[in-house]
């Protein structure tokens, strides 16, 4: 009898294993905004690390790309990872975790990438799955190529870790060439994508972020390190600002009525 027991309920456990583990998160769901928010600001302890300072000389394009206004003497030019001044942290993304309805989605999560003078003018943005309209009518994610003669090529990744998945990878060989690539991030999965990161397979020194988002609750900071997410129900969420260079910090926030204040601090790896 005990034995039988025993086995029904090693039997039972496992089934709970398994129903967990293929379990989806819920997928967000639009309704209306609420009448809370969360204000801040995200720090840098330490000092930032010293841009990668590129030699342009050693590149394709080297006559055009050194007119990029950041070129020093020499063909020289400054790729910042992170960026902070006063211990305040540009470009982190402040987000919500932990909520399924909310606002609507508006323009939030859709990205379109300029490819300029050698340089993608967007350093940090966010990103997010297209739904199945958008991913036949596009508009989610586009990539464009505003030098003239100049071919670039837009590499999309999902970053997990030390390794990448390619997520598109388009040849733009013309100014004016857009390369829409709603489609391609179709396959993002919730449990797994996390980092956008995109390159220039031709310039390689030409790069930006992205978090992957799955809500509309999210923000990313400006030079003064401040944030503003609005539209919040009242209730308790899981609040996260993270930079990929740099890090995350997660705080456990309750929201009413009014403003909620989270500041966060993430220091250097």
């Amino acid at each position: 009898m005990r034995k039988t027991v025993l086995s029904i309920m090693v039997v039972a456990f496992s089934l709970a294993l398994v129903s967990t583990s293929f379990a989806k998160k819920a997928k967000y769901k639009e309704g209306s905004a609420g009448p809370g928010s969360i204000t801040g600001t995200v720090s840098l302890k330490g000092d930032a690390p010293a841009p990668i300072m590129e030699d342009l000389n050693k590149g394709k394009n080297v006559e055009f790309c050194t007119t990029h206004p950041d070129t020093k003497d020499g063909g020289i030019r400054p790729r910042v990872k992170v960026a902070a001044k006063g211990g305040k942290l540009k470009d982190a993304v402040v987000f919500v975790e932990n909520i399924t309805e909310g606002k609507p989605w508006g323009d939030a999560g859709k990205a379109n990438f300029d490819f300029q003078i050698c340089d993608i003018k967007q350093k940090m943005m966010a990103v997010r799955k297209p739904t199945k309209a958008e991913k036949k009518s596009g508009g989610v994610l586009t990539v464009k190529n505003h030098d003239a003669n100049i071919l670039h090529n837009p590499h999309g990744y999902s970053v997990v870790g030390a390794s990448r998945k390619t997520l598109f990878n388009k040849p733009l060989p013309n100014q004016g060439d857009v390369a829409e690539v709603t489609k391609n991030i179709a396959r993002l999965k919730q449990k797994k994508d996390k980092h956008f990161f995109l390159q220039c397979d031709q310039h390689n020194f030409m790069e930006a972020d992205a978090r992957i988002v799955w809500n509309p609750y999210y923000s990313i900071t400006g030079a003064d390190g401040a944030f503003k997410i609005d539209g919040l129900p009242a209730g308790k969420y899981k609040v996260t600002a993270w930079q990929p260079y740099v890090g995350e910090s997660t705080q456990e926030i309750t929201v009413g009525d009014g403003a909620a204040k989270a500041d966060f601090t993430l220091a250097v790896k």
